[in-house]
């Protein structure tokens, strides 16, 4: 049953630790690589680099809700959410998110 999720590359859940700036702050980020590719596709689709994307998203966030209390758990969120909206959306509707 689990042979899929099983039988996967470690690689794809060994952690990276990225350094960046989130409103002028360097920060570090650590995830798992499946999660920095599909934050690497959703910052290319957007058109920017990924560190870009992440700061502008944690501005975002910061707007509209204050300082999150997990950040690194909001980035995982945002990926599960992008796979969701890929599944069931157009590419013309995918581009206008």
């Amino acid at each position: 049953m689990c042979e899929v999720f099983a039988g996967q590359d470690p690689e794809r859940y060994a952690c990276t630790t990225r350094r960046l700036r989130l409103n002028g702050q360097s920060t570090s980020i650590r995830l798992e690589n499946a999660f920095w590719a599909t934050l690497d596709d959703i910052a290319a689709r957007d058109g920017v680099t990924t560190p870009v994307f992440i700061s502008t998203l944690h501005a975002e966030v910061l707007e509209q809700r204050g300082e999150p209390s997990n950040f690194t758990s909001l980035l995982r969120c945002a990926c599960l959410k992008f796979m969701e909206i890929s599944r069931t959306a157009t590419p013309a509707a995918m581009a206008a998110e």
